[in-house]
């Protein structure tokens, strides 16, 4: 024992580095004055204030909230029929459709969102499709359209994925009882399958939710600059601004927005999990 704790020791240190350290600088800059150092600072809540207190970082993070809401939903719409079929299919046929499904991600982010730049863009491919079948010229790039867009295709295999795992493991023989109990595929699918695919659901949102409400970079090459989002404005004060006290309050705060958000859904998903053992029993 004493001698796996040795070995284990690099791997403690090397986390705390990396992970801890950096968690710990954000916290101390956001309660801290600008151009305080770690010698000479003193504390402050007056970085929080100045985000509760002006309007437009308000709308900022309730717009961040809401296109990452619209994406978990859209995602969960699409991808959950999609993870259903593949959960059907025989394990070869499922292993070709995972493959597929995961074959993009081996594929940079940044480089996949570049690519929608080319489809939406004037004389892309989707407008000239649009105007071959005479619909009017529109506006498709750098609109939230766009930028739901470039979410909902970056993010949406996370969601097929963890829905597909948990369809996959279901048990079989708990549809084959309630088909002999006299429900129809309808009733076996929404008393059955659905409520035991819900940790699936549950872990999509996660994956899904989290890095969409705090996506910078598809807000900017899909919203081109005018369709700003908390994770734009975060980088705004990093790199352009240097108001890296302001930031990392900012970062703070969305820090425990997502907490707070995760911690609702999980608290759902354990209520309705106690519902149904209630109605078991």
């Amino acid at each position: 024992m004493k001698k796996f704790s040795q070995l284990a020791l690099p791997y403690i240190i090397w986390s705390i580095i990396i992970l801890l350290l950096p968690v710990l600088l954000i916290a101390f800059y956001a309660v801290t004055d600008s151009g305080n150092t770690v010698v000479n600072f003193s504390f402050t809540l007056q970085n929080f204030a100045k985000f509760f207190t002006d309007h437009d970082f308000l709308l900022i993070l309730w717009r961040s909230l809401s296109i990452a809401f619209k994406t978990t939903i859209i995602c969960i719409l699409l991808g959950y029929p999609i993870a259903y079929f593949i959960s059907q299919c025989k394990d070869r046929t499922r292993n070709i459709f995972v493959l597929l499904i995961t074959l993009p991600m081996w594929i940079n982010m940044l480089v996949r969102t570049y690519a929608w730049i080319g489809i939406l863009s004037d004389g892309g491919i989707l407008q000239s499709l649009l105007n071959l079948l005479g619909f009017k010229s529109t506006q498709l790039l750098y609109t939230e359209g766009a930028v739901l867009l470039g979410m909902v295709y970056n993010f949406i295999p996370f969601m097929i994925l963890q829905i597909n795992t948990s369809l996959s493991k279901m048990d079989k023989s708990l549809l084959e009882a309630s088909s002999d109990l006299g429900a129809n595929r309808y009733q076996t699918f929404w008393k059955v399958t659905f409520p035991l695919s819900i940790p699936g659901v549950i872990s999509g949102i996660a994956l899904v939710f989290l890095p969409a409400v705090s996506s910078f970079f598809i807000p900017k090459l899909l919203g081109g600059g005018q369709y700003f989002l908390i994770g734009n404005v975060i980088e705004n004060q990093f790199i352009t601004v240097g108001e890296w006290n302001f930031g990392s309050a900012i970062s703070v705060i969305m820090a425990f927005v997502m907490m707070a958000i995760m911690y609702l859904v999980r608290y759902v998903e354990k209520r309705n999990s106690g519902n149904r053992k209630e109605k078991k029993a």
